[in-house]
């Protein structure tokens, strides 16, 4: 029996503000636990809120990059429940007038993954246990999120993980968010169902709670799908429930059944005002917004003649990207730029948060007028990649460490005699070329080099060695 994947996602992400959404109180993440919190944030009696400005300008950016409209008029409600890490047993969110309704995020198949809507909210405690104890830190309540709900729209394991990295990405871009996953400041429910190929009623879902890894979503979302297919197959039925993922072994497992809207008991929040939002004010978001990483995507493939690979591996690192184009401005070949920062610089970064920060000790322009020496063909590339490792070292000019010598390059005659007693002495590199072996013409191109000290054209050489052996053979 074929079975098929339902998901639908709902994404917490922490927006960039310095203060908390109903409180001054700074949301800088760590800090000695219950030390960024006041009466206000805690809920202490007598206490009132009042809403961040900032929250909604974020709020709306987020739309606006997911293809959302934006409400004029929107309310905050409170979602009642009665847990440890919300002292005021109740959540100050948004129920049915949510500040962004209707967008999607296109995956590269061109499949659209619809947005239902996109909320206000803060953030709750964090409960720590340590030893069969329970300890509350209040330091991230009142935190300002947004929560991202999309409809059901899932249908494999590896679009969750393409629309997470490209929402990710997107927060990123607009400045909403710095969507650190290792600090929660994305965190994902996932919703998820299994139905038999060809039906159209949605099997009972199950939420698995608060994923901070893209990875560890993938893999709890693999043992689900397999664990719900176990339970009907067995003749037993899904239980609608709230699961935690325990990444240790590698299972989801129960924590309570799963509340639905009317549990919550929602009602308007009676002491915050009506959210009014004009054209203009949404007409000035949208304007402010930068080109977005698709768009991004799409000019550095299409202006730039860069392959998609590369593209998509630039603009996954915004610094990365930007970095790119201040280098790529008056150059001719963008692809040598890309080259150089994707296979020489990358080396340098062992870590995805040590690419996110691309501390570079060149500047742009330095690897711009390294890339016009070797473009019109004043230093091999040899001699550039060299070059580059020590500007690297030592955040100085191309120049500092080009010398006269190493601007001359070899004469093509001089070339040409090195490159025929290269064929003359790599006799098996010679044999192993003519069986097929395309490959072994580098043996031959790295004795030039070799002797050369690293100044004959690579390019050139492996031409002129490949017209001596077609014509000795």
């Amino acid at each position: 029996m074929s079975w098929e994947l339902v998901a639908g996602l709902e994404t917490h992400v922490e927006l960039s503000t310095k203060t908390k959404i109903f409180c001054s109180c700074t949301t800088e993440f760590g800090g000695e636990p219950n030390t960024h919190c006041c009466p206000v944030c805690i809920g202490l009696p007598g206490t009132l809120p009042k809403l961040n400005e900032k929250v909604v300008e974020y709020a709306v950016k987020a739309g606006l990059a997911t293809n959302c409209s934006i409400r004029n008029i929107s309310k905050m409600d409170r979602k009642n429940y009665v847990y440890p890490d919300l002292p005021k047993a109740y959540q100050i969110s948004q129920y049915d007038k949510p500040l962004c309704e209707g967008g999607y995020v296109e995956l590269n198949s061109g499949k659209r993954v619809n947005i239902n809507r996109i909320h206000i909210e803060e953030d709750a405690g964090k409960l720590v246990h340590q030893r069969g104890d329970l300890y509350i830190d209040y330091n991230r309540g009142g935190v300002p999120l947004i929560e991202i709900v999309t409809e059901p729209d899932f249908r494999s394991i590896d679009e969750v993980v393409e629309y997470v990295e490209k929402l990710r990405l997107i927060m990123k871009y607009t400045g909403v968010s710095d969507v650190k996953m290792q600090e929660g400041s994305l965190r994902c429910d996932v919703n998820i169902s299994v139905r038999k190929q060809g039906e159209e009623k949605y099997g009972t879902r199950t939420e698995i709670k608060n994923m901070n890894s893209i990875n560890f979503i993938a893999k709890a979302m693999e043992y689900e799908f397999r664990r719900q297919i176990d339970v009907l197959e067995s003749g037993g039925e899904i239980e609608q429930e709230t699961r935690r993922y325990d990444s240790g072994l590698n299972i989801t497992e129960s924590m309570r059944g799963k509340e639905d809207a009317d549990d919550y008991r929602y009602f308007r929040e009676p002491d915050l005002v009506t959210i009014s939002i004009s054209d203009e004010q949404i007409d000035r978001c949208k304007k402010s917004l930068p080109e977005l990483p698709q768009q991004r995507l799409k000019r550095f493939v299409e202006v730039l003649g860069l392959p998609v690979d590369d593209a998509e591996l630039l603009i996954k690192y915004q610094k990365v990207a930007d970095y790119f184009e201040e280098a790529s401005a008056g150059v001719e070949s963008p692809k040598m730029v890309s080259n150089y920062i994707l296979s020489q610089i990358f080396r340098r970064f062992s870590t995805e948060s040590e690419k996110e920060e691309f501390n570079i000790s060149i500047p742009p322009k330095y690897l711009s007028e390294l890339v016009i020496l070797a473009e019109k063909k004043k230093i091999t590339s040899q001699v550039a990649r060299n070059t580059l490792e020590k500007m690297l070292d030592e955040g100085k000019t191309a120049s500092s460490f080009i010398s006269e010598e190493d601007m001359q390059g070899v004469d093509e005659d001089d070339l040409r005699r090195l490159c025929q007693k290269a064929v003359d002495v790599n006799e098996k590199a010679v044999k192993e070329y003519l069986e097929g072996k395309e490959k072994a013409i580098g043996a031959i191109i790295g004795f030039i080099m070799k002797q050369s000290k690293g100044k004959a054209d690579a390019a050139l050489a492996a031409q002129i060695v490949k017209e001596i052996i077609t014509k000795e053979n």
